[in-house]
């Protein structure tokens, strides 16, 4: 049996247990035989994670549910492969049951032929939805379903007592998840987002890349500060909500202002 090494009581994250990283953040949440996994990366991992668990002397017939936070494929490539190797069911929000079902290269970031992104994104069902204040049961644990949208329309977060399993809101470094129209990003709704997790008390932030880290509000006040500039800028497209200088431009050409 392979010793568990867990990051918080009935919590352990697949890359701290393995000692390097395997992909995005794969948070397993215990109690006693029960288990569920929030998130998986992409097929390649699906084998390592799998032998892990079982490694650790995890039942894989124990295994609840296979959460994805949202819809994006280097989260959920490899579910429908971890579904059928765990005989589990799959849960997320509403807004992503669809781009999951069928598979949406587009949404989920499989397909950006600009940048020469060709990746497979098997289609997987979803078999239960949560939403904004639903209760995820593991054992005697119970887990809180936030909706978080902002880095995509359907992003799930998880409140388990004093932890935020947050998703892709936020990182150690104050980044956050990318912001593409393509998959469903809004400005508005990612800083309330924001908001949301500042003026929690939660103590510690578990995101879905890159290490764990304590809450730290004046790094959360950076990222809204930065996100609310971005509600007027062109280089967010169709992400902002205006763009002042046509409106300044208006005005120039209205009162004849030449260039000086």
């Amino acid at each position: 049996m392979l010793q568990r090494k867990p990051i918080f009581p009935h919590v352990i994250e697949m890359s701290y247990q393995a000692g390097r990283r395997l992909g995005c953040n794969v948070y397993l949440v215990y109690d006693a035989d029960e288990w569920i996994l929030i998130d998986i990366g992409f097929e390649e991992v699906v084998d390592e994670v799998v032998d892990l668990i079982r490694e650790m002397d995890f039942p894989l017939s124990k295994c609840k549910t296979i959460v994805a936070t949202h819809a994006d494929v280097d989260h959920i490539q490899g579910l429908a492969k971890l579904k059928q190797a765990l005989r589990t069911s799959v849960t997320a929000h509403p807004l992503a049951e669809q781009p999951l079902a069928e598979g949406d290269r587009i949404r989920t970031f499989a397909e950006i032929a600009a940048q020469n992104i060709h990746l497979d994104m098997p289609p997987v069902k979803v078999d239960h939805l949560l939403d904004e204040g639903d209760v995820l049961n593991v054992g005697d644990l119970q887990l809180q379903a936030w909706h978080t949208p902002g880095h995509t329309d359907g992003q799930l977060s998880f409140r388990f007592g004093n932890l935020l399993f947050s998703a892709d809101n936020i990182y150690r470094d104050g980044c956050v998840g990318a912001i593409d129209a393509h998959h469903g990003s809004d400005l508005p709704a990612f800083i309330r987002s924001l908001q949301r997790i500042r003026q929690s008390d939660c103590e510690w932030l578990l995101p879905s890349h890159g290490p764990i880290f304590r809450k730290d509000d004046a790094l959360l006040d950076a990222a809204i500060r930065r996100l609310e500039s971005y509600l007027h800028m062109a280089d967010f497209g169709t992400c902002a909500i205006d763009w002042p200088l046509l409106e300044e431009w208006d005005r120039e050409l209205a009162e004849g202002i030449f260039p000086s």
